[in-house]
């Protein structure tokens, strides 16, 4: 079962539904709305709580980013021992990577409000003042208003390694500009996910034709927990719609290896899904009307 979110076929109109079994059920509420509930609510809602008859999941139309309204998009960094190495290895200040990994509050950051975000098929960033460019795939935490864990997805933490290898005071820059965060339409719900302590990652830059990079990992690597890294995003703040949490990556390509425009990146998360983006230079296809 996940719970994901798309565009009515009828009219364009954002919506949410419950896919299982190759079927889908529209819910009567958007996930904004699903996240200010509380997590007994949310699983009665999504289980029982359905507005329509089943429906072939491919009626269901085009996936939207499984963020909307208030909903901010947050990341952890430092959270693998990869990472701290991938950070010392760029940086000029590399001491402050490896004090974060081991000190109690975690590297926090803010990443993406919700109309920046980008989902599965839809173009990712790369800055055109950076000459090094990766994707972080990562495991995302979808937590309600009152710091509950309610789901999990996909997340492709787009980020430059040469601006924040310049200077970490240049992180946001690093981290937050257009096309830097894509996230599956699909949730899993806490519920129905086995061992998320415990799940393979793969990642893969195809070019041409040709895979460029290839890694994987798992999140059994991590030293923080899920529950560790929701308290502390709650922590002086209030996510009135919920939160999503990116937690970190373990799977780092080397110093020689950057996204070119026109690469594809394939995140795959076991029992998450998959997801696929096309890296394009600059700002020209994130334009808003």
């Amino acid at each position: 079962m996940i719970v994901t979110r798309f565009a009515d076929l009828r009219d364009g109109t954002p919506a949410l539904a419950v896919v299982d079994g190759g079927a889908a059920r529209r819910l009567t509420v958007d996930l904004d709305e699903l996240l200010r509930l509380p997590l007994e609510e949310i699983r009665a809602l999504v289980t029982t709580g359905l507005a329509d008859d089943a429906v072939p999941e491919a009626a269901i139309g085009r996936a939207l980013p499984p963020v909307t309204g208030r909903t901010e998009v947050w990341g952890a960094g430092v959270t693998y021992e990869r990472s701290r190495s991938a950070r010392v290895e760029e940086s000029r200040t590399a001491d402050v990577y490896t004090l974060v990994y081991q000190a109690p509050r975690p590297e926090l950051f803010f990443k993406s409000v919700s109309w920046r975000v980008v989902t599965d098929g839809d173009p990712i960033g790369i800055r055109e003042d950076s000459v090094l460019n990766v994707p972080e795939p990562e495991v995302a935490v979808v937590a309600n208003r009152f710091g509950e864990i309610v789901g999990y997805t996909i997340c492709n933490d787009v980020s430059s390694r040469s601006i924040e290898g310049e200077n970490p005071l240049y992180l946001p820059q690093a981290k937050v500009y257009a096309g830097s965060c894509a996230l599956l339409a699909a949730i899993r719900p806490v519920w129905e996910l086995e061992e998320p302590e415990n799940l393979a990652i793969r990642c893969e830059i195809q070019r041409s034709g040709d895979i460029v990079w290839r890694e994987e990992g798992s999140t059994s690597r991590m030293r923080r927990s899920f529950e560790e890294l929701t308290d502390w995003v709650f922590r002086g703040q209030v996510h009135p719609d919920g939160v999503v949490l990116s937690t970190g990556t373990m799977l780092v390509p080397d110093m020689t290896t950057t996204l070119e425009d026109g690469d594809r990146v394939v995140i795959d998360v076991e029992q998450l899904g998959t997801l696929t983006n096309t890296a394009r230079r600059g700002v020209s296809s994130f334009a808003t009307s």
